[in-house]
Formats: structure tokens, C-alpha cells, sequence
């Protein structure tokens, strides 16, 4: 049984918590919390620790912070040559002090606190300096997880970029979309069978040929209707932004 300590308490952190706890290939031997008297759902306080000190010794320890913060965490760490990952899809493997053995445990998923997610679905990117080490994170991961990839830094900052094309910005255009029809008394409900429909798509053909609308007919008849009726300025800008990528989508610089 690999022992893991889970360095952090925010999202990601209670998001492994849950995928790990009650696994039988693995062993939560301790969390640490910044934040003094913090709990974690379905962990016993003895497993708790808020100083940096008290750290047990462990197989591995995944560090579940803010970006930000990564470095700063991993240069307190009170030990040497143990294996110690980071979370992060930007974050280089270098931002893990020195001291230690480096690594990458990043599952690529949108987690949203008090929402369960399928970890069984869930691709996890690893990275580790040396083949010992990687094997270690792949019993971990493959413990939790049927989407195992081995991913370098630069690659995994590619998909972070992407992901945040694919999930960050469509979930705020479909903000964008609920204030329309709310400002017009339309149900949001209505669009959701076309969202759905949009997304199933994927699994049978590229982005680029499920791509349907106005602007991949060039429309501009339709398009100029769609900017006469918004007025809100932002709206209208990002409509326009996305017409003309659609536009010049195939064209030939």
C-alpha cells in the first residue's frame, strides 16, 4: 500500500481526498491545512496536522495549493530525496524545491466544491524525473483513474491553455447566453438540449467539422441582425471576436 500525505486543503486537495479515501491501494496517512482546525470531510482529526514540521514520512506527497503558492510550500517541506508532486497544470516541474524528488500529478478535470466527480473518467497527467518515481505515480494514479498519460511540462501547459479555451471561456459564454434569454424572459432550460447535443458531437467528429451557425454559413445577413439586436457592448465585442474566428477558420494566411 502506497502512503500519501496531501499537502493542502482547498478544492483539488478534498476532491483527492475523496478519489483516495477508502481505495485499497493507497493509504492517507496525513493532510496539512495552513488554516488551523480546518476538516476535511470523512477524515479524522488525527490525520490533521497544520505545521510543516509534523509531517510523517510517506511514499508520497502531493501538494494541492494555488499555484502561487507551490513554490513557497515546496521549499518549507522539512526533508530531503522523498517524492514530492504538485498539482498544477502551469506549474513547471522545477517549481518542486531541489531537495526532493520532482513530479506531476495533474488530473484535468473542472472541480467545483460539494460537486462529486467520476474519477474513473478523469485523465491524469504525470511527469517524474526518473522511471522509479514514475511508476510510483502511476499505481496512484491508475488506482483512481482509467485515463493515465505520461505528460511533459510543456505539454501539459498546452493542454492547461486548451482547457481553458474548452471549459473556462464556453462555461462564461454560456453565462453570456443565460443573461440573454433572461433579459428577454426566455428559460435558459431551452438551450440545454442544444448544449448537450453540441458536446456529444465531439465524440463522433473534429471541432472543426461539428462547427455549424452564421458564421461558417457567412451569413452576414443573420450576423448583422445578431449585433443589431444586442446592446450590451461586451456581448456584442465577443460575438464579433468569435464571428470573425469563425470567418477566417481554413483561410490561408
Amino acid at each position: 500500500m502506497i502512503k500519501i500525505v496531501i499537502i493542502g486543503s482547498g478544492n483539488v486537495a478534498q476532491h483527492l481526498v475523496a478519489a483516495f479515501e477508502n481505495n485499497a491501494a493507497v493509504e492517507i496517512i496525513q493532510i496539512y491545512s495552513r488554516k488551523e482546525n480546518s476538516k476535511i470531510a470523512g477524515i479524522d482529526t488525527y490525520r490533521m496536522v497544520y505545521d510543516l514540521a509534523f509531517l510523517k514520512e510517506a511514499d508520497l506527497y502531493i501538494i494541492a495549493v494555488s499555484d502561487d503558492a507551490i513554490i513557497d510550500v515546496a521549499a518549507q517541506l522539512p526533508f530531503i530525496n522523498r517524492l514530492v508532486v504538485h498539482t498544477s497544470g502551469t506549474a513547471p516541474l522545477t517549481a518542486i524545491d531541489i531537495k526532493n524528488r520532482k513530479g506531476v500529478f495533474y488530473p484535468l478535470q473542472t472541480f467545483t466544491k460539494n460537486k462529486a466527480v467520476n474519477f474513473n473518467t478523469i485523465p491524469i497527467c504525470l511527469e517524474a524525473e526518473n522511471s522509479t518515481d514514475y511508476r510510483v505515480l502511476e499505481a496512484v494514479a491508475k488506482s483512481i483513474s482509467n485515463a493515465v498519460y505520461p505528460i511533459n511540462s510543456d505539454q501539459r501547459k498546452a493542454l492547461h491553455v486548451a482547457a481553458v479555451f474548452v471549459n473556462n471561456f464556453t462555461n462564461h459564454l454560456y453565462q453570456i447566453g443565460e443573461e440573454v434569454c433572461r433579459e428577454h424572459q426566455v428559460s435558459f432550460e431551452v438551450l440545454k438540449p442544444l448544449i448537450n447535443e453540441t458536446v456529444a458531437k465531439l465524440n463522433d467528429l473534429a471541432p472543426v467539422d461539428a462547427q455549424t451557425g452564421p458564421a461558417k454559413r457567412n451569413d452576414q445577413s443573420t450576423i448583422e441582425a445578431h449585433l443589431d439586436y444586442l446592446t450590451n457592448n461586451n456581448q456584442k465585442n465577443i460575438y464579433k471576436i468569435l464571428t470573425q474566428s469563425i470567418l477566417d477558420n481554413g483561410k490561408k494566411l
